[in-house]
Protein backbone atom coordinates (compact mmCIF):
# COMPACT_ATOMS: atom_id res chain seq x y z
CA UNK A 1 0.00 0.00 0.00
CA UNK A 2 1.21 3.54 -0.50
CA UNK A 3 0.77 5.06 2.82
CA UNK A 4 3.91 3.05 4.54
CA UNK A 5 5.64 6.40 5.29
CA UNK A 6 5.82 6.60 9.03
CA UNK A 7 5.86 9.79 9.07
CA UNK A 8 2.57 10.07 6.86
CA UNK A 9 1.14 7.42 9.78
CA UNK A 10 2.49 9.30 12.33
CA UNK A 11 1.29 12.47 10.98
CA UNK A 12 -2.90 10.92 11.36
CA UNK A 13 -2.43 9.55 14.21
CA UNK A 14 -1.64 12.49 16.03
CA UNK A 15 -4.65 14.35 14.60
CA UNK A 16 -6.62 11.78 15.81
CA UNK A 17 -8.41 11.27 19.09
CA UNK A 18 -9.46 7.82 20.03
CA UNK A 19 -13.08 7.15 21.81
CA UNK A 20 -12.92 3.85 23.99
CA UNK A 21 -16.53 2.83 24.83
CA UNK A 22 -16.17 1.35 27.99
CA UNK A 23 -20.01 2.05 29.69
CA UNK A 24 -21.14 -1.72 29.02
CA UNK A 25 -21.81 -4.17 31.68
CA UNK A 26 -21.15 -7.57 29.96
CA UNK A 27 -23.87 -9.22 31.83
CA UNK A 28 -23.24 -12.60 29.95
CA UNK A 29 -19.85 -12.91 32.16
CA UNK A 30 -22.74 -13.66 34.97
CA UNK A 31 -21.63 -12.00 38.54
CA UNK A 32 -18.37 -11.12 37.35
CA UNK A 33 -19.62 -8.30 36.35
CA UNK A 34 -22.04 -7.74 39.55
CA UNK A 35 -19.77 -4.96 40.98
CA UNK A 36 -17.28 -3.96 38.00
CA UNK A 37 -17.94 -2.97 34.05
CA UNK A 38 -16.35 -5.59 31.53
CA UNK A 39 -13.55 -3.18 30.34
CA UNK A 40 -12.62 -3.60 34.47
CA UNK A 41 -12.71 -7.56 34.74
CA UNK A 42 -9.36 -9.08 34.97
CA UNK A 43 -7.34 -10.39 31.80
CA UNK A 44 -4.27 -12.57 31.34
CA UNK A 45 -2.81 -12.99 34.72
CA UNK A 46 -1.96 -9.22 35.78
CA UNK A 47 -3.77 -7.06 33.04
CA UNK A 48 -7.56 -6.07 32.42
CA UNK A 49 -9.34 -5.60 29.60
CA UNK A 50 -9.11 -2.49 28.85
CA UNK A 51 -5.42 -2.34 28.84
CA UNK A 52 -5.72 -3.84 25.42
CA UNK A 53 -7.66 -1.41 23.44
CA UNK A 54 -5.70 1.34 25.59
CA UNK A 55 -1.85 -0.34 24.82
CA UNK A 56 -3.20 -0.36 21.31
CA UNK A 57 -3.55 3.26 21.24
CA UNK A 58 -0.04 4.32 22.77
CA UNK A 59 1.79 1.69 20.42
CA UNK A 60 0.00 2.96 17.78
CA UNK A 61 1.30 6.26 18.26
CA UNK A 62 -2.44 7.55 19.46
CA UNK A 63 -1.65 9.76 22.69
CA UNK A 64 -5.07 11.30 22.83
CA UNK A 65 -7.38 8.88 24.57
CA UNK A 66 -10.67 9.19 26.22
CA UNK A 67 -12.46 6.30 28.12
CA UNK A 68 -16.04 6.32 28.35
CA UNK A 69 -17.61 4.69 31.06
CA UNK A 70 -21.33 4.59 32.64
CA UNK A 71 -21.91 0.68 34.37
CA UNK A 72 -20.27 0.68 37.66
CA UNK A 73 -16.80 2.11 36.59
CA UNK A 74 -15.37 2.38 40.07
CA UNK A 75 -12.59 -0.13 39.62
CA UNK A 76 -12.06 0.90 36.31
CA UNK A 77 -11.89 4.48 36.80
CA UNK A 78 -9.13 3.74 39.49
CA UNK A 79 -7.23 1.19 37.53
CA UNK A 80 -6.72 3.78 34.51
CA UNK A 81 -6.12 6.86 37.00
CA UNK A 82 -3.44 4.36 38.62
CA UNK A 83 -1.97 2.94 35.30
CA UNK A 84 -2.51 5.22 32.42
CA UNK A 85 -1.30 8.76 34.02
CA UNK A 86 1.61 8.80 32.45
CA UNK A 87 1.26 11.02 29.35
CA UNK A 88 2.48 14.13 29.23
CA UNK A 89 -0.30 16.86 28.97
CA UNK A 90 2.21 19.75 27.75
CA UNK A 91 2.52 17.70 24.60
CA UNK A 92 -1.46 17.23 24.36
CA UNK A 93 -1.40 13.74 25.31
CA UNK A 94 -3.66 12.48 27.72
CA UNK A 95 -6.04 9.14 28.96
CA UNK A 96 -8.85 11.19 30.07
CA UNK A 97 -11.97 9.42 31.46
CA UNK A 98 -15.21 10.89 30.17
CA UNK A 99 -18.21 9.38 32.66
CA UNK A 100 -21.76 9.61 31.73
CA UNK A 101 -22.20 12.94 32.88
CA UNK A 102 -25.77 14.11 31.27
CA UNK A 103 -24.03 17.04 29.50
CA UNK A 104 -27.27 17.41 26.62
CA UNK A 105 -29.63 16.87 28.83
CA UNK A 106 -30.93 14.09 32.18
CA UNK A 107 -30.68 10.91 30.27
CA UNK A 108 -27.74 9.09 30.49
CA UNK A 109 -25.80 7.01 27.67
CA UNK A 110 -28.66 5.92 25.28
CA UNK A 111 -26.47 3.70 22.83
CA UNK A 112 -23.08 3.72 21.62
CA UNK A 113 -23.74 6.47 19.32
CA UNK A 114 -25.23 8.88 22.03
CA UNK A 115 -22.04 8.25 24.27
CA UNK A 116 -19.95 9.93 21.41
CA UNK A 117 -22.97 12.65 20.81
CA UNK A 118 -23.23 13.76 24.45
CA UNK A 119 -19.58 14.44 24.78
CA UNK A 120 -19.24 15.89 21.60
CA UNK A 121 -18.73 19.87 23.51
CA UNK A 122 -15.59 18.57 24.56
CA UNK A 123 -14.80 16.47 21.00
CA UNK A 124 -14.85 19.55 19.40
CA UNK A 125 -12.33 21.16 21.80
CA UNK A 126 -9.79 18.84 20.91
CA UNK A 127 -10.73 19.50 17.35
CA UNK A 128 -9.14 15.75 15.90
CA UNK A 129 -9.37 15.27 12.25
CA UNK A 130 -10.11 11.54 13.35
CA UNK A 131 -12.01 10.19 15.52
CA UNK A 132 -11.63 6.25 16.40
CA UNK A 133 -14.51 4.74 18.08
CA UNK A 134 -13.30 1.46 19.93
CA UNK A 135 -14.93 -1.21 22.17
CA UNK A 136 -13.29 -1.22 25.43
CA UNK A 137 -14.33 -5.13 26.44
CA UNK A 138 -12.14 -7.11 23.45
CA UNK A 139 -8.64 -8.69 23.30
CA UNK A 140 -6.22 -8.29 20.90
CA UNK A 141 -3.35 -6.32 19.13
CA UNK A 142 -3.28 -4.24 16.47
CA UNK A 143 -1.70 -1.08 14.54
CA UNK A 144 -4.73 1.17 14.80
CA UNK A 145 -1.89 3.58 12.10
CA UNK A 146 -2.92 1.66 9.35
CA UNK A 147 -6.42 1.33 9.78
CA UNK A 148 -6.39 5.33 9.93
CA UNK A 149 -3.91 4.96 6.79
CA UNK A 150 -6.26 2.94 4.83
CA UNK A 151 -8.92 5.14 5.62
CA UNK A 152 -7.41 8.12 4.13
CA UNK A 153 -5.91 6.38 1.51
CA UNK A 154 -9.63 4.96 -0.32
CA UNK A 155 -11.00 8.61 0.67
CA UNK A 156 -13.65 7.22 3.29
CA UNK A 157 -16.39 9.18 5.57
CA UNK A 158 -15.85 5.41 7.89
CA UNK A 159 -14.01 2.80 7.90
CA UNK A 160 -15.01 -0.46 10.06
CA UNK A 161 -12.33 -2.94 11.03
CA UNK A 162 -13.58 -6.33 10.14
CA UNK A 163 -13.09 -10.57 10.64
CA UNK A 164 -14.14 -13.41 9.33
CA UNK A 165 -16.54 -15.31 11.62
CA UNK A 166 -18.50 -18.67 11.11
CA UNK A 167 -22.13 -17.89 10.92
CA UNK A 168 -23.13 -19.26 14.30
CA UNK A 169 -20.89 -16.45 15.95
CA UNK A 170 -21.94 -13.85 13.27
CA UNK A 171 -25.57 -13.87 14.94
CA UNK A 172 -23.52 -11.74 17.99
CA UNK A 173 -22.31 -9.36 15.64
CA UNK A 174 -22.48 -6.25 12.91
CA UNK A 175 -22.47 -8.40 9.52
CA UNK A 176 -21.96 -6.55 6.58
CA UNK A 177 -21.22 -7.22 2.96
CA UNK A 178 -18.52 -5.62 0.52
CA UNK A 179 -18.10 -5.69 -3.09
CA UNK A 180 -14.55 -5.94 -4.63
CA UNK A 181 -12.90 -2.46 -3.71
CA UNK A 182 -14.10 -3.02 -0.20
CA UNK A 183 -16.85 -0.63 0.12
CA UNK A 184 -19.66 -1.96 2.60
CA UNK A 185 -22.83 -1.80 0.71
CA UNK A 186 -24.96 -3.94 3.22
CA UNK A 187 -25.16 -4.16 7.12
CA UNK A 188 -26.99 -6.04 9.63
CA UNK A 189 -26.49 -5.79 13.60
CA UNK A 190 -26.82 -9.40 15.23
CA UNK A 191 -28.56 -10.93 12.73
CA UNK A 192 -31.19 -14.04 12.86
CA UNK A 193 -29.93 -15.25 9.27
CA UNK A 194 -26.18 -13.95 8.67
CA UNK A 195 -25.36 -13.04 5.38
CA UNK A 196 -22.32 -15.24 4.30
CA UNK A 197 -18.99 -14.59 2.32
CA UNK A 198 -19.43 -14.96 -1.22
CA UNK A 199 -16.42 -17.05 -1.33
CA UNK A 200 -17.01 -18.56 2.33
CA UNK A 201 -20.86 -19.72 2.60
CA UNK A 202 -20.08 -20.87 6.11
CA UNK A 203 -17.95 -17.77 7.40
CA UNK A 204 -19.59 -13.79 7.57
CA UNK A 205 -17.61 -10.95 7.92
CA UNK A 206 -18.47 -8.96 11.22
CA UNK A 207 -17.72 -6.06 12.89
CA UNK A 208 -15.16 -5.51 15.41
CA UNK A 209 -16.64 -2.28 17.28
CA UNK A 210 -13.66 -0.83 15.77
CA UNK A 211 -14.33 2.10 12.90
CA UNK A 212 -12.75 5.40 12.06
CA UNK A 213 -14.66 8.58 11.34
CA UNK A 214 -14.08 12.09 9.30
CA UNK A 215 -14.82 14.04 12.96
CA UNK A 216 -17.54 16.32 10.44
CA UNK A 217 -18.59 13.45 9.03
CA UNK A 218 -19.08 12.12 12.17
CA UNK A 219 -20.18 15.07 13.77
CA UNK A 220 -23.22 15.40 11.48
CA UNK A 221 -24.25 12.39 11.68
CA UNK A 222 -24.70 12.44 15.46
CA UNK A 223 -26.67 15.27 15.25
CA UNK A 224 -29.00 13.84 12.96
CA UNK A 225 -29.23 10.57 14.57
CA UNK A 226 -29.99 12.29 17.53
CA UNK A 227 -32.65 14.37 16.40
CA UNK A 228 -34.66 10.87 14.94
CA UNK A 229 -37.17 9.78 17.37
CA UNK A 230 -36.82 5.80 16.11
CA UNK A 231 -33.25 5.68 16.27
CA UNK A 232 -31.83 3.55 19.60
CA UNK A 233 -28.47 5.70 18.78
CA UNK A 234 -26.35 2.94 18.15
CA UNK A 235 -23.34 2.91 16.05
CA UNK A 236 -24.45 -0.72 14.58
CA UNK A 237 -27.99 -0.56 14.35
CA UNK A 238 -28.54 2.84 13.17
CA UNK A 239 -25.39 4.85 12.20
CA UNK A 240 -23.99 2.49 9.87
CA UNK A 241 -27.16 1.05 8.13
CA UNK A 242 -28.33 4.90 7.70
CA UNK A 243 -25.29 5.89 5.72
CA UNK A 244 -24.22 2.67 3.75
CA UNK A 245 -25.64 4.00 0.67
CA UNK A 246 -25.04 7.56 0.69
CA UNK A 247 -21.47 7.89 1.63
CA UNK A 248 -18.23 6.02 1.48
CA UNK A 249 -18.31 3.29 3.86
CA UNK A 250 -15.15 1.04 3.66
CA UNK A 251 -14.06 -2.21 5.45
CA UNK A 252 -10.56 -2.82 6.62
CA UNK A 253 -10.08 -6.63 7.46
CA UNK A 254 -7.71 -7.62 10.24
CA UNK A 255 -4.97 -9.67 9.43
CA UNK A 256 -1.91 -10.00 10.63
CA UNK A 257 0.43 -8.03 8.84
CA UNK A 258 3.35 -10.74 8.44
CA UNK A 259 1.46 -13.55 7.62
CA UNK A 260 -1.53 -12.06 6.04
CA UNK A 261 -3.74 -14.73 8.17
CA UNK A 262 -6.78 -13.39 10.09
CA UNK A 263 -4.49 -12.11 13.33
CA UNK A 264 -5.78 -12.91 16.95
CA UNK A 265 -8.94 -11.14 18.59
CA UNK A 266 -11.62 -12.50 21.16
CA UNK A 267 -14.45 -11.42 22.62
CA UNK A 268 -14.26 -13.04 26.18
CA UNK A 269 -17.90 -12.34 27.15
CA UNK A 270 -19.22 -15.58 28.29
CA UNK A 271 -17.54 -17.40 31.27
CA UNK A 272 -16.70 -20.21 29.03
CA UNK A 273 -15.12 -18.06 26.81
CA UNK A 274 -13.34 -15.85 29.41
CA UNK A 275 -12.04 -19.53 30.89
CA UNK A 276 -10.63 -20.67 27.29
CA UNK A 277 -9.21 -17.66 26.44
CA UNK A 278 -7.39 -17.26 29.51
CA UNK A 279 -5.83 -20.84 29.71
CA UNK A 280 -4.77 -20.50 26.04
CA UNK A 281 -1.96 -18.12 27.14
CA UNK A 282 -0.65 -21.01 28.72
CA UNK A 283 0.43 -22.94 25.64
CA UNK A 284 3.73 -22.90 24.66
CA UNK A 285 3.03 -20.36 21.57
CA UNK A 286 -0.22 -18.97 22.09
CA UNK A 287 -1.85 -17.09 19.61
CA UNK A 288 -1.41 -13.77 21.61
CA UNK A 289 1.83 -13.36 22.71
CA UNK A 290 1.98 -11.42 26.24
CA UNK A 291 6.02 -11.50 25.71
CA UNK A 292 6.56 -9.19 22.69
CA UNK A 293 8.28 -6.53 23.69
CA UNK A 294 7.72 -4.53 19.99
CA UNK A 295 4.22 -4.21 21.10
CA UNK A 296 4.05 -4.45 24.92
CA UNK A 297 0.93 -4.62 26.88
CA UNK A 298 0.56 -1.48 29.07
CA UNK A 299 -1.31 -1.82 32.53
CA UNK A 300 -1.14 -0.30 36.20
CA UNK A 301 1.21 -2.94 38.16
CA UNK A 302 1.34 -3.93 41.81
CA UNK A 303 4.68 -3.72 43.68
CA UNK A 304 4.28 -7.43 44.59
CA UNK A 305 7.18 -9.89 45.68
CA UNK A 306 7.95 -12.80 43.22
CA UNK A 307 5.72 -16.26 43.54
CA UNK A 308 7.21 -18.45 45.92
CA UNK A 309 6.76 -22.32 45.87
CA UNK A 310 7.60 -23.85 49.29
CA UNK A 311 7.63 -27.18 50.89
CA UNK A 312 9.10 -30.11 48.79
CA UNK A 313 8.35 -33.56 51.09
CA UNK A 314 6.78 -36.20 48.87
CA UNK A 315 2.99 -35.24 50.19
CA UNK A 316 3.31 -31.94 50.78
CA UNK A 317 4.86 -30.38 47.38
CA UNK A 318 4.37 -26.38 46.17
CA UNK A 319 4.44 -27.16 42.61
CA UNK A 320 2.66 -25.61 40.01
CA UNK A 321 3.17 -27.58 36.40
CA UNK A 322 2.12 -26.19 32.76
CA UNK A 323 1.28 -22.73 34.65
CA UNK A 324 1.32 -19.44 34.71
CA UNK A 325 1.62 -17.95 38.29
CA UNK A 326 1.74 -14.00 38.90
CA UNK A 327 3.29 -11.86 41.64
CA UNK A 328 2.92 -11.90 44.85
CA UNK A 329 1.38 -16.13 44.54
CA UNK A 330 2.34 -18.72 47.02
CA UNK A 331 2.04 -21.93 46.49
CA UNK A 332 2.27 -23.97 49.93
CA UNK A 333 2.86 -27.41 49.73
CA UNK A 334 -0.01 -27.41 47.07
CA UNK A 335 -0.18 -28.58 43.91
CA UNK A 336 -1.26 -26.32 40.57
CA UNK A 337 -1.85 -27.81 37.20
CA UNK A 338 -2.86 -25.85 33.91
CA UNK A 339 -3.88 -22.92 35.46
CA UNK A 340 -3.74 -19.23 35.52
CA UNK A 341 -3.10 -17.56 38.58
CA UNK A 342 -3.54 -13.91 39.05
CA UNK A 343 -1.64 -11.95 41.79
CA UNK A 344 -1.55 -12.30 45.51
CA UNK A 345 -3.28 -15.79 45.42
CA UNK A 346 -2.58 -17.96 48.04
CA UNK A 347 -2.78 -22.06 47.78
CA UNK A 348 -2.28 -23.74 50.62
CA UNK A 349 -0.99 -27.32 51.84
CA UNK A 350 -2.52 -30.52 50.06
CA UNK A 351 -5.34 -28.35 47.85
CA UNK A 352 -5.14 -28.76 44.66
CA UNK A 353 -6.14 -26.51 41.44
CA UNK A 354 -6.51 -28.00 37.94
CA UNK A 355 -7.69 -26.56 34.30
CA UNK A 356 -8.73 -23.18 36.20
CA UNK A 357 -8.52 -19.27 36.42
CA UNK A 358 -7.93 -18.01 39.84
CA UNK A 359 -8.50 -14.02 39.89
CA UNK A 360 -6.38 -11.90 42.11
CA UNK A 361 -6.29 -11.92 46.30
CA UNK A 362 -7.87 -15.61 46.30
CA UNK A 363 -7.00 -17.73 49.08
CA UNK A 364 -7.92 -21.53 48.06
CA UNK A 365 -7.66 -24.05 51.95
CA UNK A 366 -6.03 -26.67 53.04
CA UNK A 367 -6.96 -29.93 50.73
CA UNK A 368 -9.48 -27.88 48.81
CA UNK A 369 -9.78 -29.31 44.83
CA UNK A 370 -10.88 -26.89 42.27
CA UNK A 371 -11.48 -27.99 39.13
CA UNK A 372 -12.29 -26.06 36.00
CA UNK A 373 -13.52 -23.12 37.94
CA UNK A 374 -13.15 -19.42 37.30
CA UNK A 375 -13.01 -18.09 41.05
CA UNK A 376 -13.41 -14.56 41.37
CA UNK A 377 -11.29 -11.15 42.87
CA UNK A 378 -11.50 -12.15 47.00
CA UNK A 379 -12.93 -15.23 47.54
CA UNK A 380 -12.01 -17.36 50.53
CA UNK A 381 -12.23 -20.88 49.19
CA UNK A 382 -12.72 -22.98 52.69
CA UNK A 383 -10.53 -25.66 53.89
CA UNK A 384 -11.93 -28.97 52.12
CA UNK A 385 -14.56 -27.64 49.64
CA UNK A 386 -14.26 -29.65 46.44
CA UNK A 387 -15.98 -27.64 43.00
CA UNK A 388 -15.82 -28.87 40.09
CA UNK A 389 -16.00 -32.41 40.74
CA UNK A 390 -19.82 -33.34 41.07
CA UNK A 391 -22.08 -30.74 38.67
CA UNK A 392 -25.14 -31.20 40.09
CA UNK A 393 -23.65 -29.90 43.83
CA UNK A 394 -22.08 -27.04 41.91
CA UNK A 395 -25.29 -25.67 40.19
CA UNK A 396 -26.82 -25.64 43.96
CA UNK A 397 -24.16 -23.39 45.22
CA UNK A 398 -22.74 -21.79 42.22
CA UNK A 399 -22.93 -20.88 38.55
CA UNK A 400 -22.08 -23.50 36.22
CA UNK A 401 -21.24 -22.53 32.37
CA UNK A 402 -22.91 -24.53 29.43
CA UNK A 403 -20.02 -26.49 28.97
CA UNK A 404 -19.35 -27.19 32.94
CA UNK A 405 -16.78 -23.73 34.16
CA UNK A 406 -17.87 -23.15 37.28
CA UNK A 407 -18.05 -19.67 38.09
CA UNK A 408 -17.15 -18.94 42.07
CA UNK A 409 -17.51 -15.60 43.86
CA UNK A 410 -17.36 -14.32 46.99
CA UNK A 411 -21.17 -13.51 47.73
CA UNK A 412 -22.39 -17.07 46.39
CA UNK A 413 -19.34 -18.39 49.35
CA UNK A 414 -21.40 -16.39 51.61
CA UNK A 415 -19.12 -13.65 52.18
CA UNK A 416 -20.63 -10.08 51.90
CA UNK A 417 -17.47 -8.64 49.75
CA UNK A 418 -19.97 -6.17 47.84
CA UNK A 419 -17.29 -4.40 45.41
CA UNK A 420 -15.33 -5.19 42.43
CA UNK A 421 -11.12 -4.10 42.72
Amino acid sequence: MKHQSQRFVSRLTRDTLALILAGGRGSRLRDLTNWRAKPAVPFGGKFRIIDFPLSNCINSGIRRVAVLTQYKAHSLIQHVQKGWGFLRGEFHEFVEIWPAQQRIDTSWYAGTADAVYQNLDIIRQHDPEYILVLAGDHIYKMDYGEMIAHHVETNADMTVACLEVDLESAKAFGVMSVDEMGRVYEFAEKPDEPQPMPDRPDRAMASMGVYVFNTHFLYEQLIKDADSARSQHDFGKDIIPGIIEKYRVMAFPYRDTQTGTQAYWRDVGTIDSYWAANLELIGVTPELNLYDQEWPIWTYQEQLPPAKFVFDEEERRGMAVDSMVSGGCIISGATVRHSLLYSNVTVNSFASVENSVILPDVDVGRNARLKRVVVDQGCMIPKGMVIGEDPEEDARRFHVSPNGIVLVTAEMLGERLNYAR
